[in-house]
Parts: structure tokens; C-alpha cells; sequence
């Protein structure tokens, strides 16, 4: 686990999106944010910050809410169930994972899997917003209903917000359902029908005009 050196304060929301703001590369954000204090019950638990992934030239941005537990172990975001799923449905949209970036709201995992709170996804998204403004991404793809909160407010429930892509300040937003809602209501689901559908109409945006 990683944490704080004994007597260190943690990390205001401020004081995160002034660090992140001031790094000027992705390698100098990945550090920064490596070594993030802001959320106590997270740097307690956490055995990595999982920054993401982020191949050079991303159209577009895979927004989903926060690490599990393979994802802690190894430092990659969606290498487990979810993401294997996540992987299977690009290639069937005839997208590529090496092409796109990987994100999520929160870069740590919180225990059990646990929702992360308001409080810790406010205090990530300095991480967030600064990954955004340096890849400039032509489409967010947002997966799960926190990171489409996390753009478009409480306002919609994610079946209403699918199906509409919304201008948001960092690009083009779809949102659609996260891959463990398409496990966890199995092949013939709602939610994987949904995501399919949803990784078929990205496809077409991205190879239009």
C-alpha cells in the first residue's frame, strides 16, 4: 500500500488541480499523480495509481469509474472481466484498444469496489481534466453511470442520456452502460446489447466526415 510519509497533509482539491495543471507532459502527470495524498481512505488502501492509458494520436477517451482489483495490482485500467469484455466488444465494432485512450475518474481503487464518494471523485478530476486538456480527444465515451455523472451532472439517468451525443467542454460525449453491468445481466442483457450498440454508432462517428 502507498500513502503519505508520517506527518504529511493531504491533498486539497485545489491543491491537486494546481499540480496537475502545472505538468506539462503525461509522463510528468503520471508522477504527480503517482504520488496524489487527497483521499485518505483511498491512499490507505490502494497498492497503485492506475493514471491510464493514453496512446499517442486517441481520438477518443474511455471515461469509466474506477479501478478494480486487477487493475490495482497491475497499474492498468481495464485489464480484468470488464475489460477482456470491453476488448471483445471494440473488436467487434472493428475498433482497436492500442488506438484509444483508457481512463477512469477516480485513479485508485477504492476497497471492495466500493462507489467512490463525491468528495473523491471531485478531488481526482484535476488528474481527470488535466489528462482531457492534453489528449484533446475528439470523443468521450464515458462507461457507467458515475463517469457520465461526472460530465453531464445528476440531472440524467444514463438510459435517457444514451443515444444523444452531448457537447461537453472537453469533446463529443457518449455515454453508455459499464462492461460489468453487461456481466452482471449476462450476453443476452440490456446492458451489453446497449454497449454494443452504442461501440457500433462510436465506430460510425469516428469513420465520418
Amino acid at each position: 500500500m502507498s500513502g503519505p510519509a508520517a506527518g504529511s497533509a493531504y491533498d486539497s482539491p485545489a491543491a491537486v488541480a494546481a499540480r496537475a495543471a502545472a505538468c506539462r507532459t503525461w509522463s510528468e502527470l503520471a508522477d504527480a499523480a503517482r504520488r496524489c495524498t487527497a483521499c485518505p481512505d483511498l491512499v490507505r488502501s490502494r497498492s497503485t495509481v492506475v493514471v491510464g492509458d493514453a496512446p499517442a494520436g486517441s481520438r477518443v477517451v474511455f471515461v469509466g469509474e474506477a479501478p478494480g482489483a486487477e487493475e490495482d495490482a497491475t497499474g492498468r485500467p481495464f485489464v480484468g472481466r470488464s475489460g477482456r469484455l470491453l476488448d471483445e466488444l471494440l473488436a467487434e465494432a472493428g475498433l482497436d484498444r492500442a488506438g484509444v485512450a483508457v481512463l477512469n475518474i477516480v485513479k485508485c481503487r477504492p476497497a471492495g469496489n466500493r462507489t467512490p464518494r463525491a468528495a473523491e471523485t471531485a478531488s481526482c478530476s484535476g488528474w481527470l481534466n488535466r489528462q482531457l486538456g492534453m489528449l484533446a480527444p475528439e470523443f468521450i465515451f464515458t462507461l457507467g453511470l458515475s463517469a457520465m455523472k461526472h460530465f453531464l451532472g445528476g440531472g440524467l439517468s444514463l438510459a435517457s442520456a444514451r443515444g444523444t451525443v452531448h457537447e461537453v467542454p472537453a469533446g463529443r460525449l457518449v455515454a453508455t452502460y459499464h462492461p460489468s453491468a453487461a456481466l452482471r445481466f449476462g450476453p443476452l442483457g440490456a446492458p451489453r446489447t446497449a454497449l454494443r450498440e452504442d461501440l457500433a454508432t462510436l465506430a460510425e462517428l469516428l469513420a465520418g466526415p
